[in-house]
């Protein structure tokens, strides 16, 4: 299946006036417009599209932790709106301060202190200045094929091709890049080895790194070995370094710890959070940072007009409040290793199924081509399709992965509703694949 099929099933006369709308009104732009389809509401684990298709949200751009709509973040929401809406700056308020100390008392880097941004990507710029300052460097040190945000500085640690286009022009100087802890392409026996002798070379070579900057698990996902990042930390110890984690698409409970970095044995000097922090509402991110970096009092490091905004502030605090009062980090742990059993169950009925891998609610479920005459990047789009054709909303990644990040509210029987539906998206695809290739056959699935 592919798009245009997908669509011609599933988009009515009301969705498609949304999209021809939208497809005029927007700029154009990889992943996002033209869009697929128009979605008139959300709630819980779900999505409605106009015409009232249902898509059990196994996606959510990682922001909907809690699910949509949450009782408690509606009240919570509705009430700030009735009692301050917006502090200029140079004013605190209550959410913002309640929100900082909250999330300080529970980060595992020690000591420490807060700014607030509007998105991640504002939040790793920032990062990236505090870096500057406390270091008096300006180098930094960051994956090949990571992902980091979207202004110029994140693009630069970034390492996605696709995002480093030449018709941007030059990033930012002093990006260095190494290979990441894992292998895409299986280009090494010992990728996690080959990465860290990549990144002991360049701080042999560059001596004046300001930060290692990574996920500490990538969120495709990709897990490193439990002595990596205890080495890295030692790395940079050695060399002044500061070690930078970005946890906007890993951490708040996704992977069944608050803090992402509390799965690697490594404390990090600072901590960038975004999308689930706004509770699938509002868009805010947060840097925590050891205290000992609050060293550039004199510069507007992270002066934003809604920094401390106390609607967005009040929807950070009630989604951590609801993660801990109901078990969700607890949960997640729980129906994760569920769900990576279920995985290495489907592999053993499913050709197409190499393995699973992930932990938490963020796992993949990576494909092969099962020398069924069809490139895995081919096959993975076409189920990709078939899986929304379900009902169920998830992303095909690297080539090779569907990949799952649900909500932490998502119950054990909708999981296993969406693995059944997954699977059988699967199966369908491996039976029209094995159906193209009988001789005399003249149809087939694109």
């Amino acid at each position: 299946m592919n798009r245009q099929e997908w669509q011609e099933r599933n988009v009515g006369e009301d969705g498609r006036s949304w999209l021809d709308r939208d497809a005029v009104a927007y700029l154009h732009q990889a992943g996002s417009t033209p869009c697929i389809t128009s979605i008139q509401s959300a709630d819980g684990v779900w999505l409605e599209a106009h015409g009232g298709k249902r898509y059990l949200d196994l996606y959510g751009n990682s922001v909907h932790h809690v699910g949509y709509r949450h009782p408690r973040m509606i009240a919570a929401l509705t009430a700030q709106l009735n009692e301050l809406t917006f502090a200029p700056r140079r004013f605190t308020n209550e959410p913002a301060v309640r929100l900082a100390e909250m999330l300080l008392k529970r980060w595992p880097g020690g000591r420490g202190q807060v700014l607030l941004t509007t998105g991640g990507s504002d939040a790793i710029e920032l990062a990236m200045k505090i870096a500057r300052v406390s270091t008096g460097r300006y180098k930094t040190i960051s994956f090949y094929d990571s992902y980091h945000g979207n202004g110029f500085g994140a693009l630069s640690v970034g390492g996605r091709y696709a995002d480093r286009s030449p018709r941007l022009g030059p990033l930012l100087e002093g990006a260095l890049h190494v290979p990441p802890f894992y292998a895409r392409d299986d280009a090494w026996d010992t990728p996690a080895e080959a990465s860290l002798d990549a990144m002991r070379y360049v701080f042999a070579r560059e001596r004046d790194i300001a930060a290692v900057i990574a996920e500490p698990i990538r969120s495709t996902p990709h897990i490193p070995p439990d002595w990596y990042w205890p080495e890295v930390r030692k790395l940079c110890d050695q060399h002044g370094a500061l070690l930078i984690f970005d946890e906007i698409p890993t951490g708040l409970g996704k992977m069944g710890k608050l803090f992402t970095s509390e799965h690697v044995g490594a404390r990090p000097d600072m901590t960038v959070l975004g999308k689930a922090l706004g509770g699938g509402v509002v868009p805010v991110a947060a840097v925590i940072a050891r205290s000992d970096l609050n060293c550039a009092t004199e510069l507007s490091l992270g002066h934003y007009t809604h920094e401390k905004n106390p609607f967005c502030a009040r929807a950070a605090l009630t989604m951590l409040q609801i993660v801990e009062d109901e078990g969700l980090v607890e949960h997640a742990a729980t129906l994760g290793a569920h769900a990576l059993t279920r995985v290495a169950s489907m592999s053993t009925r499913q050709p197409l199924v190499k393995c699973g891998r992930g932990r938490g609610l963020l796992f993949a479920i990576e494909l092969q081509s099962a020398g069924a005459g069809k490139p895995v990047n081919e096959i993975v789009q076409s189920v990709f399709w078939r899986v929304l054709d379900r009902g169920i909303n998830l992303s095909a990644s690297e080539g090779r992965d569907l990949s799952i990040t649900a909500p932490l509210v998502i119950s054990r029987d909708q999981l296993d509703h969406a693995l059944d539906q997954i699977e059988g998206a699967i199966a369908e695809e491996w039976g029209g694949l094995n159906s193209a290739s009988r001789p005399g056959h003249r149809g087939g699935t694109s």
